[in-house]
This record gives C-alpha cells, structure tokens and sequence, in this order.
C-alpha cells in the first residue's frame, strides 16, 4: 500500500523502523505545522531540545528555499531508529551561500550557520531538473 502526499503523488510506505512524511510549504509556518504533526506521531518522543531543534533545522531550510531559491518543490520529514532527517527541494541549482550576519536589527544571515552547527550531517544535492535538494540529519 503506498500513502499518498498532499499533492496526490505515491510516496513509497515506511518501512518497519522508519516514518515518514512529505509536502509542499508556501510558507515557513506550514512547514512548522507538518513538524509538529510529524513529531506528534513519534514514539517514542523526543527530547524537548531535539525536537526544537529539528523544528528549527526545518524551518530555516525552507525559509532560505522560499527566499532564496524560488519556493520549496517538496519537504521530506524521515525518522529513523537514531536520526531524524529532513530534505528541502528547490528549484534552484545555486548551493547556498554563506552570508555575514545583520547585526543592526534586520533579518539575515543567520540561518545557514545556525543549520550547518545543529544539523549532524548536511548534504547539497543537485537534481537532474536543474534543482537541488538540501539534506540535514540530527541526531535522535
């Protein structure tokens, strides 16, 4: 039996040590919802600070898709007996690009550190459409 995505699309069924889940924020905090659903569904559940930072790993990288990269083509949420991985398609082919911190109250360069400090394991991946997909692993 294949579950089905919020586009329709077959996804392949989790295995038996595995949960999975995949959508298409427009925006940051659709993206935060489907992880607080995903890590709702997880047994056993995670530290606190695990799931914030997995809240936080997701939010960033789809945030930097939306408004660096065109838009998030799909987001992938996969746990497993000791990772939790999350990957962010986009349609861009850039990598992204470290930029220096705002330090006079505006918004930006932040979030690329911050992934690369908390995530265990951090993966650009081109796509053969031209896009990319970013894979972060944490730690469970």
């Amino acid at each position: 039996m294949h579950h089905l995505d919020q586009t329709g699309q077959a996804l392949a069924p989790p295995g038996p040590t595995d949960a999975g889940h995949h959508c298409r924020p427009t925006h940051a905090a659709e993206a935060r919802e489907a992880v607080r659903v995903f890590l709702d569904g997880l047994s056993p559940a995670l530290a606190a600070r695990t799931a914030q930072h997995f809240l936080l790993l997701v939010s960033e990288l789809v945030s930097n898709a939306l408004r660096h990269a065109g838009g998030v083509s799909g987001l992938w949420l996969r746990a497993a007996p000791g990772t939790l991985t999350v990957e962010v398609r986009d349609p861009s082919p850039e990598r992204p690009v470290p930029r220096t911190p705002r330090l006079d109250g505006t918004t930006g360069g932040f979030g690329w550190p911050m992934v690369r400090e908390i995530a265990e394991s951090l993966t650009v991946r081109p796509e053969p459409d031209g896009g990319k997909t970013v894979v972060a692993v944490l730690a469970r």
